[in-house]
């Protein structure tokens, strides 16, 4: 089974051409169900619907939750189709599986208030601006304005950028493309951080547009340890993350009129349908919005 996941993630890789992160959760997800069918002596390519449901039946007994059980079951549904394509079986058994029911969780997002402090952090009385000043707004800002994935925010080069039309290309999952737009704002912090771009390279030369002192690309994990500094500096205690921020951009979009093609185009969705639960969080607002509004005195 070995030779056959190293094949499925070469595959994975050069054909669908999918990031770094989606190859090591594929792998994860693959050797935790290769552990499992050694343990009960299972042979991977004879395995029935019995066993699977049995397999199934462990993980719930290890407390997964099921988003995490449909996760794995989405692995071995790619994995056995690509053995099908292989002509190892002739039958993807997983194919007939059923993801367990998934509770519906409404994205987390910021208010439009709170969402104006975090970006006036720099205006903090306790706050000591540094070199890294401008560059930490622009990520913030970017994260807000564009919608971007943090991971695809780490990697936008400088010839990704239009800076005349405000706008960057972008490198999506599954290597789709896409072009996301910035305001004016972001485009006055972009015109600071590029000159502190230069020192912070220290005479070194780099295709990305945020760096880190000394080195050529800054991280995710990065990213995010910044955003949980500035929080604690804002003093706002919701769970915010970079993801936290993409949910706010499609919530704000969507308070403020888009349309809900137009934001699943800049959130780079391949499904309409992944862009809806956005909806149902302005149809919540707008909910709270009536009951705070409308006193009803009728007795």
């Amino acid at each position: 089974m070995d030779l056959e996941i190293k094949s499925f993630l070469e595959y994975l890789k050069v054909e669908r051409n999918d990031s770094p992160y989606t190859l090591v959760s594929y792998e994860e997800e693959l050797e935790k169900y290769k552990k499992y069918l050694e343990k009960q002596k299972i042979n991977y390519l004879k395995i029935t619907k019995e066993e699977i449901r049995t397999y199934l039946k462990y993980l719930d007994g290890l407390k997964y939750k099921n988003r995490s059980i449909a996760k794995n079951l989405s692995t071995l549904r790619s994995f056995y189709r690509y053995l099908v394509g292989e002509g190892k079986l002739e039958k993807n058994v997983f194919a007939s599986i059923k993801n367990p029911k998934l509770e519906k969780k409404l994205p987390n997002f910021v208010s439009e208030i709170d969402m104006e402090t975090i970006l006036a952090f720099p205006n903090i009385d306790t706050y000591q601006k540094t070199i890294y000043t401008n560059r930490d707004l622009l990520l913030l800002e970017m994260l807000y304005d564009t919608g971007c994935r943090v991971s695809e925010l780490a990697s936008i080069q400088l010839k990704d950028m239009d800076r005349n039309e405000r706008k960057i290309r972008i490198l999506g999952k599954g290597g789709k493309e896409r072009i996301v737009y910035y305001g004016e704002y972001t485009q006055d912090t972009l015109k600071e951080y590029l000159m502190d771009r230069e020192l912070l390279l220290e005479n070194k030369k780099s295709d990305y547009l945020f760096v880190a002192k000394n080195s050529s690309k800054i991280t995710t994990r990065r990213i995010a340890q910044i955003l949980d500094s500035i929080m604690e500096l804002v003093a706002i205690k919701n769970n915010v993350t970079p993801h936290t921020l993409r949910h706010t951009f499609a919530t704000h979009l969507l308070n403020n009129g888009a349309d809900l093609r137009s934001v699943q185009e800049l959130l780079g969705h391949s499904s309409l349908s992944t862009t809806q639960i956005y909806t149902h969080v302005s149809n919540e607002r707008l909910r709270q919005v009536y009951l705070s509004a409308h006193q009803d005195n009728r007795k």
